[in-house]
Protein backbone atom coordinates (compact mmCIF):
# COMPACT_ATOMS: atom_id res chain seq x y z
CA UNK A 1 0.00 0.00 0.00
CA UNK A 2 1.11 3.48 -0.80
CA UNK A 3 -0.27 6.51 1.35
CA UNK A 4 1.30 9.76 2.76
CA UNK A 5 0.77 9.04 6.38
CA UNK A 6 0.17 12.63 7.79
CA UNK A 7 -2.54 12.57 10.83
CA UNK A 8 -6.24 12.64 9.39
CA UNK A 9 -9.09 10.10 8.39
CA UNK A 10 -7.41 8.14 5.58
CA UNK A 11 -4.23 7.56 7.37
CA UNK A 12 -6.16 5.89 10.02
CA UNK A 13 -8.17 3.78 7.58
CA UNK A 14 -5.13 3.01 6.21
CA UNK A 15 -3.44 1.74 9.39
CA UNK A 16 -6.26 -0.21 10.47
CA UNK A 17 -6.81 -1.86 6.94
CA UNK A 18 -3.09 -3.11 7.15
CA UNK A 19 -2.81 -4.68 10.23
CA UNK A 20 -6.76 -6.33 9.81
CA UNK A 21 -4.93 -7.66 6.69
CA UNK A 22 -1.56 -8.61 8.01
CA UNK A 23 -3.62 -10.94 10.95
CA UNK A 24 -5.85 -12.36 8.03
CA UNK A 25 -2.93 -13.77 6.66
CA UNK A 26 -1.68 -11.36 3.72
CA UNK A 27 1.65 -10.11 3.96
CA UNK A 28 2.15 -6.04 3.20
CA UNK A 29 4.26 -3.54 2.86
CA UNK A 30 3.02 0.00 4.06
CA UNK A 31 5.11 3.10 1.99
CA UNK A 32 4.31 6.24 3.12
CA UNK A 33 5.63 9.80 1.85
CA UNK A 34 6.81 12.61 4.08
CA UNK A 35 3.93 15.06 5.68
CA UNK A 36 4.04 18.50 5.13
CA UNK A 37 5.12 20.95 8.20
CA UNK A 38 2.56 21.23 10.68
CA UNK A 39 0.51 17.90 9.70
CA UNK A 40 1.77 15.91 12.12
CA UNK A 41 1.94 11.72 11.46
CA UNK A 42 0.29 8.81 12.74
CA UNK A 43 3.80 6.70 12.36
CA UNK A 44 3.35 6.10 16.23
CA UNK A 45 0.44 4.97 16.26
CA UNK A 46 0.75 2.43 12.83
CA UNK A 47 4.43 1.43 15.08
CA UNK A 48 1.84 0.55 18.16
CA UNK A 49 -0.06 -1.73 15.83
CA UNK A 50 2.41 -3.52 14.70
CA UNK A 51 3.54 -2.19 11.45
CA UNK A 52 6.52 -0.97 9.49
CA UNK A 53 6.40 1.80 7.64
CA UNK A 54 8.82 2.51 4.26
CA UNK A 55 8.97 6.22 4.52
CA UNK A 56 9.53 7.97 0.93
CA UNK A 57 11.30 11.21 1.74
CA UNK A 58 10.38 12.51 -1.57
CA UNK A 59 6.85 11.40 -1.88
CA UNK A 60 5.72 14.31 -0.22
CA UNK A 61 2.05 16.55 -1.13
CA UNK A 62 3.38 19.28 -3.59
CA UNK A 63 3.93 18.64 -7.32
CA UNK A 64 7.73 18.57 -7.89
CA UNK A 65 9.05 17.67 -10.46
CA UNK A 66 12.33 16.29 -9.19
CA UNK A 67 10.89 15.07 -6.39
CA UNK A 68 8.76 12.75 -7.74
CA UNK A 69 10.84 11.44 -10.21
CA UNK A 70 13.22 10.31 -7.83
CA UNK A 71 9.92 8.72 -5.57
CA UNK A 72 8.75 6.88 -9.01
CA UNK A 73 12.18 5.31 -8.63
CA UNK A 74 11.94 4.56 -5.07
CA UNK A 75 8.83 3.19 -5.42
CA UNK A 76 9.63 1.36 -8.35
CA UNK A 77 12.71 -0.67 -7.29
CA UNK A 78 10.49 -1.48 -3.77
CA UNK A 79 7.55 -3.01 -6.31
CA UNK A 80 10.19 -4.96 -8.44
CA UNK A 81 11.90 -6.09 -4.86
CA UNK A 82 8.70 -7.40 -3.25
CA UNK A 83 6.69 -9.01 -6.19
CA UNK A 84 3.24 -7.91 -4.76
CA UNK A 85 0.44 -9.62 -6.45
CA UNK A 86 -1.74 -6.32 -5.61
CA UNK A 87 -1.13 -2.68 -5.25
CA UNK A 88 -3.72 -1.13 -3.28
CA UNK A 89 -2.89 3.15 -3.24
CA UNK A 90 -4.39 6.00 -1.12
CA UNK A 91 -4.53 9.74 -1.05
CA UNK A 92 -3.82 11.58 -4.25
CA UNK A 93 0.26 11.91 -4.52
CA UNK A 94 0.67 8.53 -3.91
CA UNK A 95 -2.49 7.40 -5.76
CA UNK A 96 -0.58 8.49 -8.75
CA UNK A 97 3.07 7.50 -8.63
CA UNK A 98 2.38 4.53 -6.71
CA UNK A 99 -0.18 3.79 -9.53
CA UNK A 100 2.60 4.75 -12.24
CA UNK A 101 4.93 2.71 -10.58
CA UNK A 102 3.03 -0.59 -10.11
CA UNK A 103 2.43 -0.66 -13.52
CA UNK A 104 5.89 -0.16 -14.93
CA UNK A 105 6.88 -2.78 -12.30
CA UNK A 106 3.92 -5.24 -13.82
CA UNK A 107 1.63 -5.84 -11.03
CA UNK A 108 -0.95 -8.00 -11.63
CA UNK A 109 -4.15 -5.95 -10.05
CA UNK A 110 -3.80 -2.51 -8.91
CA UNK A 111 -6.44 -0.68 -6.80
CA UNK A 112 -6.77 3.59 -5.74
CA UNK A 113 -8.95 4.81 -3.21
CA UNK A 114 -10.71 8.05 -3.35
CA UNK A 115 -11.12 9.44 0.34
CA UNK A 116 -12.17 12.15 -0.94
CA UNK A 117 -10.91 14.10 -4.26
CA UNK A 118 -9.10 17.59 -4.87
CA UNK A 119 -10.96 17.74 -8.65
CA UNK A 120 -13.72 20.29 -7.12
CA UNK A 121 -12.82 23.40 -4.86
CA UNK A 122 -9.18 23.36 -3.89
CA UNK A 123 -7.65 24.96 -6.97
CA UNK A 124 -8.12 27.29 -10.13
CA UNK A 125 -9.61 26.69 -13.60
CA UNK A 126 -6.60 25.36 -15.25
CA UNK A 127 -4.83 22.76 -12.06
CA UNK A 128 -8.62 21.52 -12.02
CA UNK A 129 -8.86 20.44 -15.56
CA UNK A 130 -5.70 19.16 -15.06
CA UNK A 131 -5.66 16.70 -12.40
CA UNK A 132 -9.24 15.67 -13.70
CA UNK A 133 -7.46 14.67 -16.80
CA UNK A 134 -4.63 13.16 -14.56
CA UNK A 135 -7.25 10.67 -12.70
CA UNK A 136 -9.11 9.94 -15.90
CA UNK A 137 -6.18 8.47 -17.50
CA UNK A 138 -4.88 6.95 -14.05
CA UNK A 139 -8.43 5.07 -13.84
CA UNK A 140 -8.50 3.56 -16.89
CA UNK A 141 -5.20 1.68 -15.92
CA UNK A 142 -6.53 0.91 -12.46
CA UNK A 143 -8.34 -2.48 -12.33
CA UNK A 144 -10.70 -1.22 -9.68
CA UNK A 145 -11.18 2.45 -7.73
CA UNK A 146 -12.80 2.55 -4.52
CA UNK A 147 -15.08 5.80 -2.83
CA UNK A 148 -15.63 5.92 0.39
CA UNK A 149 -19.58 6.85 0.00
CA UNK A 150 -22.11 7.03 -2.53
CA UNK A 151 -21.56 10.64 -2.60
CA UNK A 152 -17.63 10.45 -3.85
CA UNK A 153 -18.77 7.73 -6.21
CA UNK A 154 -21.51 10.19 -7.80
CA UNK A 155 -18.36 13.14 -8.18
CA UNK A 156 -16.11 10.57 -9.77
CA UNK A 157 -19.01 9.48 -12.49
CA UNK A 158 -20.36 13.12 -13.29
CA UNK A 159 -16.88 14.16 -13.71
CA UNK A 160 -15.84 11.31 -16.01
CA UNK A 161 -13.33 9.82 -13.94
CA UNK A 162 -14.25 6.73 -14.40
CA UNK A 163 -17.53 4.75 -15.20
CA UNK A 164 -20.17 3.67 -12.74
CA UNK A 165 -18.95 0.10 -13.21
CA UNK A 166 -15.80 0.28 -12.26
CA UNK A 167 -15.85 2.51 -8.78
CA UNK A 168 -16.82 0.08 -5.82
CA UNK A 169 -17.85 1.70 -2.73
CA UNK A 170 -16.66 0.70 0.30
CA UNK A 171 -16.87 2.72 3.31
CA UNK A 172 -14.32 3.93 5.99
CA UNK A 173 -13.72 1.38 8.84
CA UNK A 174 -12.52 2.63 11.62
CA UNK A 175 -12.08 1.25 15.56
CA UNK A 176 -14.94 2.78 16.83
CA UNK A 177 -16.10 0.42 19.77
CA UNK A 178 -13.61 1.95 22.18
CA UNK A 179 -15.54 5.26 21.52
CA UNK A 180 -19.18 4.16 22.26
CA UNK A 181 -17.69 3.21 26.05
CA UNK A 182 -17.96 6.02 28.86
CA UNK A 183 -14.86 8.30 27.47
CA UNK A 184 -12.03 10.50 30.08
CA UNK A 185 -13.25 13.40 31.08
CA UNK A 186 -11.61 17.04 31.87
CA UNK A 187 -8.24 16.68 30.10
CA UNK A 188 -9.06 19.19 27.22
CA UNK A 189 -11.02 21.15 29.67
CA UNK A 190 -8.37 21.44 31.96
CA UNK A 191 -6.04 22.73 29.37
CA UNK A 192 -8.00 25.52 28.65
CA UNK A 193 -9.99 26.28 31.47
CA UNK A 194 -13.35 25.54 30.83
CA UNK A 195 -15.48 24.68 33.79
CA UNK A 196 -17.32 21.66 33.57
CA UNK A 197 -20.68 23.72 33.52
CA UNK A 198 -19.84 25.38 30.41
CA UNK A 199 -20.81 23.95 26.50
CA UNK A 200 -17.86 23.19 25.24
CA UNK A 201 -18.26 22.93 21.62
CA UNK A 202 -15.12 21.56 19.20
CA UNK A 203 -14.00 21.45 15.66
CA UNK A 204 -11.56 18.66 15.16
CA UNK A 205 -9.06 18.23 12.09
CA UNK A 206 -6.55 20.14 9.64
CA UNK A 207 -6.19 23.82 9.83
CA UNK A 208 -6.40 23.96 6.33
CA UNK A 209 -8.34 26.06 3.47
CA UNK A 210 -10.84 23.19 2.50
CA UNK A 211 -12.15 23.16 5.82
CA UNK A 212 -12.98 26.63 6.50
CA UNK A 213 -12.53 27.01 10.10
CA UNK A 214 -12.96 30.84 9.75
CA UNK A 215 -16.76 29.70 9.46
CA UNK A 216 -16.49 28.52 12.73
CA UNK A 217 -14.67 31.50 14.07
CA UNK A 218 -17.70 33.80 12.72
CA UNK A 219 -20.58 31.46 13.84
CA UNK A 220 -18.94 31.39 17.22
CA UNK A 221 -19.09 35.34 17.54
CA UNK A 222 -22.91 34.87 17.20
CA UNK A 223 -23.36 31.99 19.56
CA UNK A 224 -21.29 33.88 21.86
CA UNK A 225 -23.74 37.15 21.88
CA UNK A 226 -26.82 34.53 22.58
CA UNK A 227 -24.59 31.86 25.14
CA UNK A 228 -22.02 34.01 26.54
CA UNK A 229 -20.84 30.75 28.90
CA UNK A 230 -19.75 28.72 25.64
CA UNK A 231 -16.44 27.67 25.14
CA UNK A 232 -15.13 26.86 21.95
CA UNK A 233 -12.01 24.75 20.80
CA UNK A 234 -9.80 23.73 18.13
CA UNK A 235 -7.83 20.73 17.68
CA UNK A 236 -5.80 20.30 14.85
CA UNK A 237 -3.07 22.23 13.08
CA UNK A 238 -2.51 23.39 9.70
CA UNK A 239 -1.19 25.82 7.61
CA UNK A 240 -3.98 28.14 8.50
CA UNK A 241 -3.40 27.92 11.67
CA UNK A 242 -1.70 31.63 12.52
CA UNK A 243 -4.06 33.41 10.76
CA UNK A 244 -7.12 31.65 12.09
CA UNK A 245 -5.25 32.70 15.55
CA UNK A 246 -5.71 36.34 14.26
CA UNK A 247 -8.96 35.94 13.53
CA UNK A 248 -10.15 35.01 16.37
CA UNK A 249 -8.29 37.82 18.28
CA UNK A 250 -10.05 40.34 15.36
CA UNK A 251 -13.51 39.24 16.41
CA UNK A 252 -13.43 39.36 20.11
CA UNK A 253 -13.66 35.75 20.78
CA UNK A 254 -10.47 36.18 23.52
CA UNK A 255 -10.50 33.37 25.87
CA UNK A 256 -13.77 31.84 24.21
CA UNK A 257 -11.90 29.93 22.01
CA UNK A 258 -8.64 27.85 22.63
CA UNK A 259 -6.11 26.36 19.75
CA UNK A 260 -5.65 23.25 21.29
CA UNK A 261 -2.82 21.74 18.51
CA UNK A 262 -2.65 18.03 17.41
CA UNK A 263 -4.08 15.23 20.10
CA UNK A 264 -3.45 11.83 19.42
CA UNK A 265 -5.87 10.80 22.11
CA UNK A 266 -9.55 11.18 20.31
CA UNK A 267 -11.01 10.01 23.36
CA UNK A 268 -9.84 12.22 25.63
CA UNK A 269 -11.02 14.82 22.81
CA UNK A 270 -14.58 13.61 22.93
CA UNK A 271 -14.90 13.10 26.30
CA UNK A 272 -14.96 17.20 26.99
CA UNK A 273 -17.23 18.00 23.73
CA UNK A 274 -20.64 18.80 24.11
CA UNK A 275 -20.94 19.34 20.71
CA UNK A 276 -18.74 18.51 17.75
CA UNK A 277 -19.17 20.94 14.04
CA UNK A 278 -17.60 20.42 10.75
CA UNK A 279 -17.92 23.36 8.21
CA UNK A 280 -15.46 22.01 5.46
CA UNK A 281 -16.55 23.39 1.61
CA UNK A 282 -15.63 19.84 0.44
CA UNK A 283 -15.49 16.06 2.13
CA UNK A 284 -15.22 12.53 1.53
CA UNK A 285 -16.35 10.82 4.23
CA UNK A 286 -16.00 13.10 7.39
CA UNK A 287 -13.84 10.73 9.98
CA UNK A 288 -14.08 13.43 13.06
CA UNK A 289 -18.22 13.47 12.60
CA UNK A 290 -18.18 9.39 12.49
CA UNK A 291 -15.92 9.46 15.63
CA UNK A 292 -17.65 12.08 17.56
CA UNK A 293 -21.26 9.95 16.57
CA UNK A 294 -19.34 7.20 17.86
CA UNK A 295 -18.99 8.82 20.93
CA UNK A 296 -22.57 9.87 21.64
CA UNK A 297 -21.45 13.78 20.55
CA UNK A 298 -24.21 15.86 18.73
CA UNK A 299 -22.98 16.85 15.49
CA UNK A 300 -23.46 20.29 12.99
CA UNK A 301 -22.03 19.88 9.98
CA UNK A 302 -22.06 21.24 6.73
CA UNK A 303 -24.26 19.27 3.63
CA UNK A 304 -21.40 18.32 1.51
CA UNK A 305 -19.20 15.70 -0.30
CA UNK A 306 -20.24 12.32 1.41
CA UNK A 307 -21.80 14.16 4.60
CA UNK A 308 -25.25 13.72 4.23
CA UNK A 309 -24.53 10.02 3.64
CA UNK A 310 -23.08 10.06 7.28
CA UNK A 311 -26.13 12.61 8.75
CA UNK A 312 -28.91 11.74 6.77
CA UNK A 313 -31.67 14.41 6.57
CA UNK A 314 -30.79 15.95 9.79
CA UNK A 315 -31.42 12.45 10.90
CA UNK A 316 -28.04 11.89 12.98
CA UNK A 317 -27.27 15.54 13.44
CA UNK A 318 -28.06 19.58 11.75
CA UNK A 319 -26.59 20.14 8.61
CA UNK A 320 -26.14 23.27 6.87
CA UNK A 321 -24.82 24.95 4.24
CA UNK A 322 -21.06 25.58 3.68
CA UNK A 323 -19.69 28.99 4.07
CA UNK A 324 -22.44 30.27 6.15
CA UNK A 325 -21.84 31.30 9.47
CA UNK A 326 -25.42 32.32 10.79
CA UNK A 327 -26.78 29.00 9.40
CA UNK A 328 -23.91 27.05 10.96
CA UNK A 329 -24.66 29.46 14.38
CA UNK A 330 -28.44 28.81 14.27
CA UNK A 331 -27.47 25.18 14.47
CA UNK A 332 -25.28 25.19 17.10
CA UNK A 333 -27.67 26.94 19.13
CA UNK A 334 -30.32 24.60 18.30
CA UNK A 335 -28.12 21.66 19.90
CA UNK A 336 -27.24 24.02 22.85
CA UNK A 337 -30.93 25.15 23.56
CA UNK A 338 -32.75 21.32 22.77
CA UNK A 339 -30.07 19.33 23.93
CA UNK A 340 -32.52 15.99 24.54
CA UNK A 341 -33.35 16.55 20.90
CA UNK A 342 -29.53 16.92 19.98
CA UNK A 343 -28.72 13.60 22.18
CA UNK A 344 -31.42 11.85 20.20
CA UNK A 345 -30.12 12.78 16.48
CA UNK A 346 -26.57 11.25 18.40
CA UNK A 347 -27.94 7.94 19.60
CA UNK A 348 -29.07 7.26 15.92
CA UNK A 349 -25.89 8.21 14.75
CA UNK A 350 -24.35 6.45 17.25
CA UNK A 351 -26.20 2.88 16.14
CA UNK A 352 -25.66 4.00 12.47
CA UNK A 353 -21.82 4.61 12.38
CA UNK A 354 -20.86 1.44 14.71
CA UNK A 355 -23.09 -0.86 12.08
CA UNK A 356 -21.67 0.99 8.69
CA UNK A 357 -18.57 1.84 9.63
CA UNK A 358 -16.56 -0.92 11.54
CA UNK A 359 -13.18 -2.54 10.91
CA UNK A 360 -14.39 -6.21 10.32
CA UNK A 361 -16.99 -5.37 7.54
CA UNK A 362 -13.92 -2.98 5.94
CA UNK A 363 -11.56 -5.79 5.65
CA UNK A 364 -14.30 -8.30 4.53
CA UNK A 365 -15.53 -5.52 1.27
CA UNK A 366 -11.80 -5.44 0.91
CA UNK A 367 -10.60 -8.94 1.11
CA UNK A 368 -13.45 -9.96 -0.89
CA UNK A 369 -12.51 -7.45 -4.05
CA UNK A 370 -9.05 -8.49 -3.94
CA UNK A 371 -9.84 -11.93 -4.33
CA UNK A 372 -12.59 -10.88 -7.25
CA UNK A 373 -9.90 -8.46 -9.01
CA UNK A 374 -7.12 -11.78 -8.49
CA UNK A 375 -9.69 -14.39 -9.95
CA UNK A 376 -10.91 -12.00 -12.58
CA UNK A 377 -6.80 -11.36 -13.84
CA UNK A 378 -6.26 -15.24 -13.43
CA UNK A 379 -9.07 -16.26 -15.89
CA UNK A 380 -8.23 -13.55 -18.30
Amino acid sequence: MFSRLNIGGPSWHVILLTSGLVAAGYETRLMVGRESPHEGNFLELAGRRGIRCWTVDALGREIRPLPDLVALWRLFREIRAFRPQIVHTHTAKAGVLGRLAARLSGVPVVVHTFHGHVLKGYFGPAKTAFFRWLETRLAATTDSVIAVSDAVKADLVEMGVAPAAKIRVIPLGLDLERLAQPLPRGTLRAESGVPETAPLVGIVGRLVPIKDVGTFLEAARRVLAQRPETRFAIVGDGEERASLESQARELGLGPSVHFHGWKTDVAEVLGDLDLVVNCSRNEGTPVALIEALASGRPVVATAVGGTPDVLGPNRHGLLVPPADPEALATAMLDCLKDPAAAAERARRGQQHVLAQHSVTRLLSDVDGLYRELLAARKAA
